[in-house]
């Protein structure tokens, strides 16, 4: 009688000197371990795996999508600068009491009215009175911009952030220019993220209320209109002019503009918040200096 002839060991498919102790999920070729690599289920060899990997245009897609949102970022980091220069140069920076970075800074009328100096539309909206006021300006920053920074290009979502400051600071000289308060802070170009967001969900059929945006929407007017130290003005013009931009620059996808008026819409408001401020501030009767 003779024996049956013992059974054959697979070899490793790149490796004949090598067993194949398991075998491909997807192609079924056996491999050694050196040969296969861990998969969502079971184990590919190494030419599935490569084969399953996806082109360069996608990798750099998805590499794009896991990196930090750039305006953002610069945005925050600028505010953070600036707010450690003022705790350098006067340490009552951190309390929130107005030190003399505030009143060179902050949106001052009369220093703009006597002065002309307009650059603190801008710059007022990188001054903070406090560590606990730039903490939570920062941090809603930090959550709308991850949102509405990856819904359109870097160079419109700075553009909609420069009108929403503006826009902020227009309403602050609004509705507190008489007052000869100083105000400041990134909250006015926070609301106008705000209201971007809002507005854009609201387009694409979402019920906003039912939302993290509109909970947030609703608690930050609440807190606006319950603080007296807060500025309605900046808060509310911020809004409105975030909204204006929204409606326009995060359309839903069966109702588009061209493109050229995604763009135009936030140098719109752009221009229009400025020459408002100057005419504003002009009519105001402060007495002769």
């Amino acid at each position: 009688m003779s024996l049956p002839e013992p059974p054959t060991v697979p070899r490793c498919y790149r490796h004949p000197d090598r067993e194949g102790g398991r075998s491909c999920t997807r192609c079924g070729k056996p491999a050694c371990s050196d040969c296969l690599v861990q998969a969502a289920v079971g184990s590919h060899c190494l030419d599935c795996a490569k084969a399953a990997r996806p082109d360069v245009k996608t990798r750099a897609q998805l590499f794009n999508s896991r990196q930090l949102t750039p305006v953002t970022s610069a945005v925050i980091v600028i505010n953070v600068a600036v707010f450690l220069w003022m705790v350098v140069a006067d340490s009552a920076t951190m309390s929130g009491r107005a030190t003399q970075a505030h009143y060179d800074l902050s949106l001052w009328p009369p220093a703009m009215f006597y002065n002309g100096e307009w650059y603190r539309l801008v710059t007022s909206g990188f001054v903070h009175f406090g560590i606990v006021h730039i903490g939570f300006n920062m941090f809603a920053l930090w959550q709308l911009g991850q949102l509405v920074e990856r819904a359109m290009s870097t160079v419109q979502f700075m553009l909609l952030y420069v009108a929403a400051l503006l826009g902020g600071s227009l309403g602050a000289l609004v509705v507190e220019g008489t007052t000869l308060k100083i105000t400041a802070g990134a909250s006015g170009a926070v609301f106008g993220l705000l209201g971007a967001a809002a507005v854009g969900l609201h387009r694409r059929g979402v019920n906003v209320l039912s939302t993290g945006i509109g909970t947030a929407l609703m608690l930050n007017l609440f807190i606006t209109f319950s603080i007296s130290s807060i500025s309605i003005g900046g808060h509310l013009g911020g809004l409105v002019a975030g909204a204006i931009c929204g409606f326009v620059m995060l359309p839903p996808k069966w109702n588009t503009y061209p493109k050229w008026v995604a763009w135009a819409t936030p140098l719109a408001v752009i221009a229009v918040s400025i020459a408002a401020s100057v005419l504003v501030v002009k009519s105001f009767d402060f007495p002769p200096n």
